[in-house]
C-alpha cells in the first residue's frame, strides 16, 4: 500500500524597512539564495506594483515571484496568490515596499497592510551607517505604532564595525527584540539602477555571481535557522476567488523582451488559467505577433532605450499593422502604449517613428514624473468592462494628441477625479496605466 506525503506547510515572513533605500531588496535576494543553497525550497512574493525586483526573486530562489497589492487587489486575491505560490514550498519571503507604514496617498496598501492580511510577521532591515543608541528609539517606535503588527526581529544593515555592531546591541537589549544579525557595510552589495528602479535583471553583467557572493554574506552574518523559525504559517485560501481581468481573447500575443517587460505574471498566469492560450513574440528581435493571436498585449518597460531599434523593426511593424487592420484586438500599456503612437522622442531629443495606429506624440526630452495608483473605469472600447485597480510610474510627456476617445475615467487613490485618460480607435486602444486587478 503507498502512502502519499504529506503535503508541505508553507511557513511566511516579511522583509521590510523604515525607509526606501535601506537595503531589503539586497538582503531579500541573499536570503533566497543562501536558503537555496541549503536546500530549503522557498519561494517569494513582492509587495506593490513593482515588476523589476520579482525578476530579481526568480534569479535568486530559481521560482517565479507574484506581486501582491494590497491597495490594489481584495484580501481574498491576495491568499489566493499567496497560496499559488507556495506548493511544497517550506518558506516564503514577501519583500515590502518603500518604508513599512507608508502606503498610496490615502494611506491604504502599505507593506504593513499585507503582512496583516496574509497574517505574517515582519523582519525590519535597519540602515545603521548614521546611527548608533537611536536604533533603540526607531525599532520601539515601528514596534508599538500598530498593534496588529507582528515584529519578529531586525537585521542590522550597513555596520560600520565590530564597535558600532556592539553599541547597536546594546542599545536594543532593553528591548528585547530578536537581532537576526548585522550586515557590515560594503559596496559589493549594491546593485545599478536606472530611472524605474533597478537594471533589469536579465541586463545585470553577472547576476549570479553577486547572488553567490550576497548569499555568502548573509550565511556569515544572519542567524537564517533562527530566522525561519520565526516564520508563520500561512493560512489555506486556496479556494478563495481571485478578482482580475478577464483575458484579451483566446490567443494572446504577448510582447516580451528588455523593452516590453513590465507585465504582471499573476495577470499572464490568470489568463492561461481561464483558458487563454498565450504566445510570445519579440519586437526587438523584429518578431511580429503570432498571425493565429485574437488579441495583442503591449506590456510597458523601455522601449524609449530602445527606440532606433524599434523604428526599424519592418516586420513588427508590418506584423502590427496586419493585426490592426485585420480588426484583432490591440491594447497596449505605457511603454506599449507609447509604441502604439506615431512617434517618440527620445532623452536626446531624437525624434523615432513608432507604429502610427493611435495619434499620440510622446517625449522623454521633457521629463516629467507621473506617480500614483489609480481606479479606472472603463469606457466604450475598453478591453474590459468591470472597474479596475492600476499604478502609473512614468517619465514620459504628451507632446500631442489627435482624435481618438478615451480609455478610461480615472482617480487617484485619494479619490480625486483625473478626467478621462488613454485611447481608442477601432479595436486598439491604451494608455499609460498599468492595470493591477479589479476593484
Amino acid at each position: 500500500m503507498r502512502v502519499e506525503a504529506a503535503p508541505v506547510t508553507t511557513k511566511g515572513l516579511m522583509i521590510a524597512a523604515p525607509t526606501s533605500g535601506a537595503g531589503k531588496t539586497t538582503l531579500t535576494l541573499a536570503l533566497l539564495r543562501a536558503f537555496k543553497d541549503a536546500s530549503k525550497v522557498i519561494v517569494s512574493a513582492k509587495s506593490g506594483p513593482d515588476y523589476i525586483d520579482p525578476r530579481f526573486h526568480q534569479a535568486a530562489s530559481g521560482k517565479p515571484c507574484v506581486n501582491l497589492d494590497a491597495w490594489a487587489m481584495t484580501p481574498d486575491t491576495l491568499n489566493s496568490l499567496a497560496l499559488s505560490q507556495t506548493d511544497n514550498a517550506e518558506l516564503m519571503i514577501v519583500e515590502a515596499a518603500m518604508g513599512l507604514f507608508d502606503g498610496a496617498a490615502n494611506g491604504k496598501g502599505s507593506a504593513a497592510d499585507l503582512a496583516v492580511a496574509l497574517g505574517i510577521p515582519v523582519v525590519l532591515v535597519i540602515d545603521c551607517a548614521k546611527q548608533a543608541q537611536s536604533v533603540a528609539a526607531l525599532v520601539h517606535g515601528f514596534r508599538t505604532f500598530r498593534s496588529d503588527i507582528d515584529l519578529a526581529g531586525v537585521i542590522l544593515n550597513r555596520v560600520g564595525s565590530a564597535r558600532h555592531e556592539k553599541m547597536l546591541r546594546d542599545a536594543l537589549a532593553p528591548l528585547e527584540v530578536e537581532v537576526f544579525g548585522a550586515i557590515e557595510r560594503s559596496d559589493a552589495l549594491g546593485l545599478p539602477a536606472r530611472h524605474l528602479g533597478l537594471v533589469q535583471a536579465n541586463e545585470h553583467p553577472d547576476l549570479d555571481a553577486f547572488l553567490k557572493g550576497a548569499a555568502g554574506v548573509c550565511r556569515d552574518r544572519i542567524d537564517l535557522d533562527l530566522l525561519a523559525h520565526k516564520a508563520v504559517q500561512l493560512s489555506d485560501a486556496k479556494r478563495r476567488s481571485r478578482d482580475l481581468p478577464e483575458p484579451l481573447g483566446q490567443r494572446i500575443a504577448v510582447a516580451q523582451d528588455v523593452a516590453f517587460a513590465f507585465a504582471y505574471p499573476h495577470l499572464l498566469k490568470h489568463w492561461q488559467e481561464s483558458g487563454a492560450e498565450l504566445s510570445f513574440f519579440s519586437p526587438l528581435a523584429d518578431e511580429a505577433p503570432d498571425n493565429s493571436a485574437d488579441a495583442v498585449y503591449l506590456p510597458g518597460g523601455y522601449p524609449e532605450l530602445h527606440a532606433g531599434k524599434l523604428a526599424s523593426a519592418t516586420r513588427f511593424f508590418a506584423g502590427m499593422t496586419e493585426a490592426a487592420n485585420a480588426e484583432r484586438l490591440i491594447y497596449g500599456e505605457c511603454g506599449g502604449y507609447m509604441t502604439l503612437g506615431e512617434g517618440m522622442i527620445d532623452a536626446e531629443g531624437i525624434r523615432h517613428r513608432m507604429l502610427g495606429l493611435l495619434p499620440l506624440e510622446t517625449s522623454f526630452k521633457a521629463r516629467k514624473r507621473h506617480l500614483g495608483y489609480r481606479k479606472l473605469r472603463p469606457l466604450k472600447g475598453a478591453p474590459w468592462t468591470r472597474p479596475l485597480t492600476a499604478h502609473e510610474f512614468h517619465y514620459a510627456s504628451i507632446m500631442s494628441e489627435g482624435k481618438a476617445a478615451r480609455l478610461f475615467a480615472a482617480e487617484d487613490a485619494a479619490g480625486n477625479q483625473l478626467g478621462d485618460l488613454g485611447q481608442t480607435i477601432g479595436t486598439v486602444s491604451g494608455s499609460f496605466a498599468h492595470v493591477i486587478a479589479c476593484s
